[in-house]
């Protein structure tokens, strides 16, 4: 294993860093055996972005020979914890302080042109409040390091084809109800619209879902979607895009004859992308100049350190972020 120097000005880089999220939890362990599939599967050597010495301890403990690693995936060493401060199974600040350097050190190679694609293995969100950042997800942090309003920023959820896109994420729904507004709608739609051009879809067909049940039923059920959803749809439409809706979430998130669905709230593209994949989702970042995927999944505490934890999602995630860097 050896630290990865930047690609020469000018050049595009194929590799993947990978950011092992919270040194505390399964990241580590499911970075190293998520590496070794995507060498298996393209020859590509990702980049990990953690502590030497905690990717050496991950190899002992999956019992995986030093020659085996160096061949696969190199070490960017970062040095944001703590020998002392590893401690498999323990939310800490320390860990969550590292979770936030790793990324951070993930952009600046990317920027470098060392890499080119992040990403992520899953974090602990009261860990990394705990160490003084500000933070409810990848997503705003990102967009953060990256210089982009994180109003810009959005998850976009994807499993066996079904694509959602966030409007509102971590907060409560009382919260998420009163903040929502039609440009808020617009500009996750935007997101996923551009990003599924990024991938290809030319003119990709978006779904709006609404707010309430049965997108209000034309007031009965509320007027939330006839203030925010519908003419924020309607503004769409006058762009000559491709949209439907508001339409119910349910028959919505069912019905899965579009490319992507824009949800007005966390649960309703979670629960839908879950049921399909509980553990191989993959969660992009829509709407930063970055190519930026984590997983669906948390970071194991139970677990941790033990060996066992399957690394199916993040496997799968490196090899959707492969295909993006590598297709014309």
């Amino acid at each position: 294993m050896s630290t990865v120097q930047p690609a020469l000005p000018g050049t595009e880089s194929t590799r993947i860093g990978v950011a092992v999220g919270d040194p505390n939890g399964i990241g580590p362990e499911i970075a190293v055996r998520a590496a070794l599939a995507l060498h298996a599967a393209t020859g590509e050597r990702a980049v990990l972005l953690a502590e030497d010495w905690l990717i050496a301890r991950v190899c002992e403990t999956l019992q995986l020979r030093q020659d085996a690693a160096a061949h696969a995936f190199d070490v960017h060493h970062c040095g944001a914890l703590a020998r002392e401060d590893w401690q498999p199974g323990r939310i800490s600040a320390a860990a969550g302080a590292a979770t936030v350097a790793y990324v951070r050190e993930a952009v600046a190679l990317r920027r470098a042109g060392a890499i080119g694609a992040v990403g992520a293995a899953p974090h602990c969100e009261a860990a990394v409040n705990a160490s003084g950042t500000a933070f409810s997800g990848y997503s705003g942090l990102v967009a953060e390091l990256l210089g982009v309003p994180r109003g810009q920023a959005h998850l976009f959820l994807e499993a066996q084809g079904l694509r959602v896109v966030h409007c509102t994420l971590h907060e409560s729904v009382q919260s998420a109800v009163q903040r929502l507004n039609p440009a808020m709608v617009y500009r996750a739609a935007l997101a996923a619209r551009e990003t599924l051009q990024l991938w290809g879809v030319a003119e990709p067909r978006l779904c709006v879902v609404g707010i309430n049940p049965h997108a209000g039923e034309d007031g009965l059920f509320g007027e939330e979607d006839e203030h925010v959803t519908k003419p924020a749809v309607r503004a769409m439409r006058a762009l000559g895009w491709s949209v439907d809706g508001p339409m119910a979430a349910d028959v919505a998130l069912s019905e899965r004859q579009h490319d992507a669905y824009v949800a007005m709230l966390h649960d309703q593209g979670h629960i839908a992308v879950k049921m399909l994949s509980p553990k191989g989702a993959t969660a992009w970042v829509a709407g930063i100049p970055l190519i930026f995927a984590s997983v669906g999944h948390g970071a194991a505490f139970d677990i941790a350190g033990q060996g066992r934890a399957d690394a199916t999602a993040l496997s799968d995630t490196l090899v959707l972020l492969h295909r993006a860097l590598t297709t014309p």
